[in-house]
C-alpha cells in the first residue's frame, strides 16, 4: 500500500509533466550563449576508449548509420534514422505523451532497450571522440545531423524515449561528453536548439526521479547526471538545485546500495560495474565528496578486482543487459580491466560474507563460488544459480555462467536465469525460486554457509541450499597443483528423484581432466555475451536417479595429473581416490588430502 507521501510525490510528478506538455520550458539567449565547452570541472577523458585503432572504422560505420548495438548484428539504419523503431523487431511507436506509450507491451512496442540503446547516443560521443582523434570533418557534421533529426522526432515529453528518466539522464551524459569535447565546434544557431533540449532533459530528470518506481541503479543513474548537469553547467537556471539534490541523493545511494564488502545489492556483477562507474564519475566531478564516499568506492573496485579473472574477464554473474555508462563498444567481458601486472604471488583467496561469494585462488585456478545469489527485494537482477561454481584457469574461462541474452522474450528470459543453467544441482526440474515476471523472484531459497577455510594448501567452501523440501549440500575443495573438487549431497522427500549436476563449460575447460561420479555426459547448451544475442556452448551433465540422499562428486584436474579412480561413501564419510592421490570428506569437518 503507497504512503501518503508517496502518493504526494507522484501526484506532483503528474501535474509538473502536464504543466510541461503543455508550455515547454525554454531559455533565455544569454544563457545559451554562455555555453559552448569545454566543461570546466570534467576531466580529460576525452579518448577513453579501450583500443584507439577501432575509434576510426567505428565513427565511419555511424557516419554510414551502421550500428553495433548490445550484442546485436551490425545493423543498417538507412539514410534518415527511425529514432522510436526497435529495428529488430520491426515495431514502432508514435509521439504521444510518454505516459501514453506502452514501452512495456512488446508486441506494440518491440523490445524497448534495443530503442534506448541507440538513444543513449553513446555512438556521437565516440564521433567526438573520433574527430578530436583524426580531424576529418565529417565525424564533427554528422553530430548535430543526428541530433536535430532526434530533436525533431522526439519533442520533450513525448514519445518512448521519454518513458524512462534513467535513459533520459544517460543520453544527458552522452551529450554532456560531447559538448564537451567538440561543442565550442558547433553552429551557435543549432547548439542554442540543442543547450535548450538538454535543459529540458535535466527538467525531466528532477521532475521524474525513481524515488518509488525503481530506487536501485535507476535512482543512482538520474541522481549522478542531475548532479552533473548542475556542476557542469553552473549557468542553467536549477543548476544549484540539481547540484544539490544529484549530490544528496547519490550519497545516499552509496550507503544503501554498496554494502560493508563493497559488493553491490542487485547481486549481479554487471550492475555492481554499472554501478561502480556511475559512483566513479560522480566522485570525478564532486570535489567535495567525503572521505567515506571515495573509501566506500574503493571497496566496490576492490571487489570487482577480486571478481576479475587475470586475463581481465568479468564473470557475469546474474543479469548483464549489454549498457555501459562510458564506451559501449567491445567484449563486455573485459569492460572492467584494471590493466593490472599480475603479481608475482598468488592473490589472496577473499570471502565475501554481504555477496555470499567465495574467490578461491592457486597458482592457476581462479574459483567463485556463490553461495546467495539473490539481490535485495525482489531480487529483480539475479539469477537462480545458488551455490553455483565460475572458474577460471589461468585467466581464460571454464566453467562459465550463460548470461542473460534478453529481457523481453519470456520464455529465454527464464531459460538463461534458471537453475539448471547454472553450474550448480538441479532436482527434477525443481527451481530455487518462483519467477513472478522478468524482474522478480519470490520464495526464496534458505542458503547457509556452514564452512570456509581460505588461503590454504587445501581451500574449502562448505555451503547448504534448502527450497521446496530439498537439501543441497556442496563442498568445493581447491587444492594444489590445480585441482576442482566438488562434492554434492541432496537429501528431500521419499520417492524416486533424478538429481544432476551440471557444469556450463568455457574454452579453457579440459575434458580430458574432468572426471565424475556419475559419469557424465555432454548436452548443448548456448550461453550470452551480450544483451540480445546468444551462441553455442556445451555443458556437463551427471545424473543420478533413485531414492534420496543423493551423493555426485566432480573433479576438475588442471594439472594433468588427477582422474578419479573411485568414490567409496560411508554414511557422512566420502573417499575420493585419483591418480595423485586422495581426498576425504566427511560430513562435518575438513578435508583430509592424500
Amino acid at each position: 500500500m503507497r504512503s501518503a507521501r508517496e502518493i504526494a510525490f507522484r501526484l506532483r510528478q503528474e501535474l509538473v509533466n502536464a504543466w510541461f506538455l503543455a508550455v515547454p520550458p525554454v531559455l533565455e539567449p544569454h544563457v545559451t550563449e554562455s555555453i559552448s565547452g569545454p566543461l570546466v570541472g570534467l576531466p580529460d577523458l576525452s579518448l577513453f576508449v579501450h583500443d584507439l585503432t577501432s575509434l576510426e572504422p567505428l565513427a565511419e560505420e555511424i557516419v554510414a548509420h551502421r550500428f553495433r548495438l548490445l550484442g546485436l548484428p551490425l545493423t543498417d539504419l538507412g539514410p534518415r534514422i527511425a529514432w522510436r523503431k526497435d529495428f529488430i523487431h520491426g515495431k514502432e511507436t508514435g509521439t504521444e505523451y510518454f505516459r501514453q506509450i506502452p514501452y512495456l507491451d512488446f508486441q506494440r512496442a518491440g523490445d524497448h532497450k534495443i530503442v534506448w540503446e541507440l538513444n543513449r547516443h553513446q555512438h556521437l560521443v565516440a564521433l567526438a571522440q573520433a574527430f578530436l582523434l583524426t580531424g576529418r570533418p565529417e565525424f564533427l557534421d554528422e553530430i548535430p545531423s543526428q541530433l536535430e533529426s532526434w530533436l525533431e522526432a522526439n519533442p520533450f515529453q513525448r514519445g518512448i524515449n521519454w518513458c524512462s528518466a534513467l535513459e533520459v539522464a544517460f543520453r544527458a551524459l552522452s551529450w554532456i561528453w560531447v559538448l564537451h569535447l567538440v561543442g565550442a565546434h558547433l553552429d551557435a544557431s543549432f547548439r542554442k536548439r540543442w543547450i535548450t533540449s538538454l535543459y529540458q532533459h535535466g527538467l525531466h530528470i528532477e521532475t521524474n526521479l525513481s524515488v518509488y518506481f525503481s530506487p536501485n541503479t535507476h535512482l543512482l543513474g538520474e541522481a549522478v547526471v542531475l548532479h552533473g548537469l548542475g556542476t557542469l553547467l553552473p549557468s542553467l537556471p536549477r543548476a544549484h538545485r540539481w547540484r544539490e539534490l544529484g549530490s544528496r541523493l547519490t550519497l545516499e545511494q552509496i550507503q544503501q546500495q554498496v554494502r560493508d564488502d563493497g559488493s553491490h545489492f542487485e547481486q549481479s556483477s554487471y550492475y555492481h560495474l554499472y554501478a561502480h562507474d556511475l559512483f566513479l564519475f560522480h566522485s570525478l566531478i564532486a570535489q567535495d565528496a567525503p572521505v567515506w564516499y571515495r573509501e566506500r568506492l574503493g571497496k566496490m573496485a576492490d571487489f570487482l578486482g577480486a571478481l576479475v579473472s587475470d586475463e581481465g574477464i568479468l564473470p557475469m554473474l546474474g543479469d548483464e543487459d549489454g549498457g555501459r555508462v562510458f564506451h559501449p563498444y567491445g567484449d563486455r567481458r573485459r569492460f572492467w580491466n584494471p590493466q593490472r601486472v599480475r603479481e608475482s604471488k598468488v592473490p589472496p583467496s577473499r570471502w565475501f560474507p554481504n555477496a555470499g561469494i567465495a574467490v578461491l585462488r592457486s597458482e592457476s585456478l581462479h574459483v567463485i563460488v556463490q553461495t546467495n545469489p539473490f539481490g535485495a527485494g525482489t531480487a529483480g537482477h539475479s539469477h537462480a544459480g545458488a551455490l553455483s561454481v565460475v572458474a577460471f584457469h589461468k585467466g581464460a574461462e571454464a566453467l562459465i555462467d550463460p548470461g542473460t541474452c534478453t529481457y523481453s522474450d519470456p520464455v529465454v528470459r527464464e531459460r538463461f536465469r534458471a537453475t539448471a543453467a547454472h553450474n550448480t544441482i538441479a532436482i527434477q526440474g525443481t527451481e530455487q525460486a518462483s519467477p513472478q515476471g522478468p524482474f522478480r523472484w519470490a520464495e526464496l531459497p534458505v542458503v547457509e554457509l556452514l564452512h570456509h577455510r581460505l588461503n590454504a594448501d587445501c581451500e574449502v567452501i562448505d555451503a547448504v541450499c534448502r527450497y521446496r523440501g530439498f537439501t543441497h549440500r556442496r563442498r568445493v575443495i581447491l587444492r594444489e597443483p590445480g585441482i576442482l573438487v566438488v562434492v554434492d549431497r541432496v537429501n528431500g522427500p521419499p520417492g524416486e528423484w533424478t538429481v544432476e549436476q551440471r557444469w556450463l563449460c568455457g574454452e579453457a575447460f579440459r575434458a580430458e581432466g574432468f572426471s565424475s561420479d556419475p559419469a557424465a555426459f555432454v548436452e548443448p547448451a548456448e550461453r550470452s555475451l551480450a544483451y540480445g544475442s546468444s551462441i553455442p556452448a556445451e555443458r556437463r551433465v551427471a545424473r543420478r536417479s533413485g531414492a534420496l540422499p543423493a551423493v555426485l562428486v566432480a573433479m576438475f584436474d588442471f594439472s594433468g595429473h588427477a582422474t578419479i579412480q573411485t568414490v567409496s561413501c560411508y554414511g557422512d564419510s566420502i573417499l575420493i581416490e585419483h591418480e595423485g592421490g586422495a581426498v576425504h570428506a566427511t560430513e562435518n569437518g575438513p578435508p583430509e588430502v592424500f
